[in-house]
């Protein structure tokens, strides 16, 4: 009796705080398991990319972090003019989670069909990614597993790939690089509890 009470508590606590929890970025974003405890319905969306894309979650959410940290309503930095006083737009579109362009994101969704997408809906957001992911590996070759390779079209653009514009950028190199660990880190993780995560969250919680 007591174990169903506190299941009913627990089930309206997460209601109360739905929006919230939607929308605030993981307290634990150095590992994936944490991840996903903490943001159930991330789990739901993540596999339902990998298995409408057979992207391998963690390549998209290695590169998530490094775009936007986890957060829905990430923004570029601003552009300055005059000597760098005066704050002019932004250097790019780029918005959401994903930090995808407005062009690059039009094409996602004329191309998908995803007319109801948003970019800071996580579930849209990483639907993109994999459609990005797989379209990169079409285009130019990459594996849908290479982090490294995957991050500089990401970054770069299948044609800016082509021309390896990312050769004249020590700098990009070195943040591929580091996707390219972290998305290590997370598969060896996700491994570690994929099969809790199936299980459901009153498996783990109870």
């Amino acid at each position: 009796m007591k174990k169903n009470k506190l299941k009913q508590v627990v089930v309206t606590i997460c209601l109360l705080s739905m929006t919230a929890c939607s929308t605030t970025p993981p307290a634990n974003p150095d590992n994936l398991c944490d991840i996903f405890r903490e943001k159930d319905d991330w789990y739901d969306d993540a596999v339902s990319m990998n298995e409408k894309w057979g992207v391998p979650i963690q390549i998209p959410m290695a590169m998530m972090y490094q775009e936007s940290s986890f957060r829905h309503d990430a923004l570029p930095p601003r552009d300055y003019i005059f000597f760098g006083l005066i704050p002019w737009g932004r250097v790019s579109s780029a918005y959401g989670y994903s930090q995808a362009k407005t062009m690059t994101w039009k094409d996602y969704i004329r191309e998908t069909g995803n007319s109801g997408a948003d970019r800071d809906d996580f579930g849209d957001a990483i639907d993109f990614m994999g459609w990005f992911i797989t379209k990169t590996h079409k285009i130019n070759g990459v594996s849908r597993w290479d982090a490294y390779g995957q991050y500089l079209n990401y970054h770069e653009g299948w044609g800016g790939y082509r021309r390896k514009t990312y050769n004249a950028k020590p700098w990009l190199k070195k943040v591929a690089k580091k996707v390219e660990q972290r998305a290590s880190k997370y598969g060896t993780q996700y491994r570690k509890c994929k099969d809790e995560l199936e299980g459901g969250f009153f498996d783990w919680l109870f």
